[in-house]
């Protein structure tokens, strides 16, 4: 049987551009709500990041409507929105919203069954509250950067994704949207959602952070076995340069891999801790006798945790994603025919045939979305003209 999108029938208003907001909308939108991104007109478009056209799926399935949200009249056009709405999303400095009028106290006075979810660095109060922040900072305030490897020049690596950007953020806000939703059905009332990214990193960093509180142990590089204490549990060369992600942690595995490698010696010191760096030397020196793909067409499926690292070409063309029909085909307006990220999270809507894409720098569905709203087509056109609405 069919089932019908989760979100089916729930708009959300998102007045972001980029960072975790985005990332929540793209996540709800992927769940079958109706996504309507707030921008503004192009006298106004200067104050916005403007993603790349591939960015965020190109905001796949997702409306669009410009607004002067600094302008009275326009203003009212949004809250009328708001009205209809469901949720609103918005990334603003803390106090921002509120000086715009359009803080959660505004919306639901409104609409009380609306539901506001801002995100923001370090939340909405506290004495980081009105720091400037990227992904980077918030991974460095979480212990995150502390507890991985280093370089050889003893520095933390730069992380090689923005987990604070998608997990801390987008994914704590689309998760926190969605039970609000679930609660409103109980109270009839909507909320407000304070999504922190930093706070997010510490759900991240959860079994270190507790590790800590219960024993006082402080975590760092090499203190356990997932911070790579333990030979079993890291990177190796193979004999092509290339690299094998190695992330065995139960010793029916380690005996596995051992056995594989001819190295069934040291299946019994696998958490000695005075071992540890004679069993790398072996286990580097038995990876380099073979390539990548070979030891992994040779290991992979015996039980041993044992994967290539993959670049980002050949992740794309890597069988088991393939399988998940993880790409899918869009079209942009004016870069043509190309391949994105379809929907990939357990629920979600699979995407069909080839997506449309907008070109963010032209696309409006404002004067069908203000009709909608029931503003009169003289209305419609006096803000237009005026240049509060594009």
């Amino acid at each position: 049987m069919s089932l019908p999108p989760a979100l089916d029938g729930i708009t959300i208003l998102d007045l972001s551009t980029v960072g975790p907001a985005t990332r929540a909308a793209r996540i709800l939108a992927d769940y079958g709500a109706r996504v309507i991104k707030v921008g503004a007109p192009p006298s106004k478009s200067g104050l916005q990041t403007t993603p790349p056209f591939y960015a965020y799926s190109g905001d796949r399935g997702m409306q669009h409507i410009k607004l002067d949200l600094k302008a009275h009249e326009s203003k009212e056009v949004f809250l009328k929105l708001v009205e209809r709405a469901d949720v609103v999303i918005e990334s603003y400095r803390p106090g921002v919203a509120d000086r715009l009028e359009i803080s959660f106290e505004h919306l639901r006075a409104r609409n009380q069954r609306i539901i506001c979810c801002s995100t923001s660095g370090y939340g909405q109060d506290g004495p980081a509250s009105q720091w400037a922040g990227h992904d980077l900072n918030y991974v460095g305030v979480s212990g995150f950067l502390f507890c991985n490897g280093r370089r050889e020049d003893g520095m933390p690596p730069i992380p090689g994704s923005s987990i604070a950007d998608s997990a801390a953020g987008g994914m704590q806000a689309a998760m926190a949207i969605m039970a609000a939703l679930l609660r409103r059905t109980q109270t009839g009332v909507g909320e407000y959602l304070d999504v922190s990214l930093a706070d997010g990193m510490l759900y991240l960093m959860s079994i270190y952070i507790d590790e800590y509180l219960a024993t006082g142990k402080e975590p760092g590089p090499g203190h356990y076995i997932l911070t790579g204490s333990n030979a079993c549990y890291g990177v190796y060369r193979a004999g092509d340069g290339k690299y094998l992600a190695l992330g065995v942690i139960e010793p029916a595995f380690w005996a596995n891999i051992c056995r594989g490698l001819g190295l069934e010696q040291w299946i019994a010191h696998q958490n000695d801790p005075a071992m540890q760096d004679s069993i790398r030397v072996d286990l580097a020196e038995a990876f380099g006798r073979k390539s990548r793909d070979e030891w992994v067409a040779e290991l992979a499926d015996k039980n041993t945790c044992l994967t290539p690292v993959y670049s980002i070409d050949e992740v794309l063309e890597d069988p088991q994603y393939r399988h998940r029909g993880i790409v899918v085909e869009a079209e942009h307006p004016t870069q043509g025919r190309f391949q994105q990220l379809g929907a990939t999270f357990a629920g979600q809507i699979a995407p069909d045939g080839v997506q449309a894409v907008a070109d963010l720098a032209t696309a409006s569905d404002t004067f069908e979305l203000l009709a909608e709203a029931g503003l009169t087509g003289a209305v419609i056109g006096d803000l237009h003209e005026r240049g509060l609405i594009a």
